[in-house]
């Protein structure tokens, strides 16, 4: 469902795309346990959402958001093997969760449309990583959280 960051080509096309969904998401730190496999919804890949999968590793401070966080290991690498994220920027891989499924189909429902007949992997651009190694949705870096 949700191809690796290692999956798809290195440079995706970039197509900002507004996410009305993840900035109003309401999942509390809770939701999210040291262990489970996750996935930070990046795109779209053919006729499928596309994403960094990570594993949860540790509570801690989200700053951008001044907000709980999780600590999250990249398995592949990447840029950088490790970030810490909001809780609302995740979607649970680990198992299948009632409130991660009822957003991950809201996106799926907002932007398969917006892209079908892409073949080209589509980073909608909503995430950058800060000096600190903190993950931060465009919404939350402007201010409007």
């Amino acid at each position: 469902m949700f191809p690796s960051s290692s999956t798809p080509p290195s440079t995706p096309a970039f197509a900002p795309t507004p996410d009305p969904f993840t900035p109003a998401r309401d999942i509390t730190h809770a939701h999210f346990q040291a262990g489970e496999q996750v996935v930070v919804l990046k795109g779209v890949a053919g006729k499928e959402l596309w994403g960094d999968s990570m594993r949860v590793v540790a509570p801690s401070w989200h700053t951008p958001t001044d907000e709980d966080g999780w600590r999250l290991r990249d398995a592949t690498g990447g840029e950088q093997s490790f970030v810490t994220a909001h809780p609302r920027y995740l979607v649970h891989l680990s198992h299948r969760c009632p409130d991660c499924l009822i957003h991950l189909r809201a996106m799926e429902d907002h932007l398969l449309p917006k892209y079908a007949g892409v073949d080209a992997l589509v980073d909608c651009g909503w995430y950058t990583t800060t000096a600190l190694g903190q993950l931060v949705h465009v919404a939350d870096a402007m201010g409007r959280r």
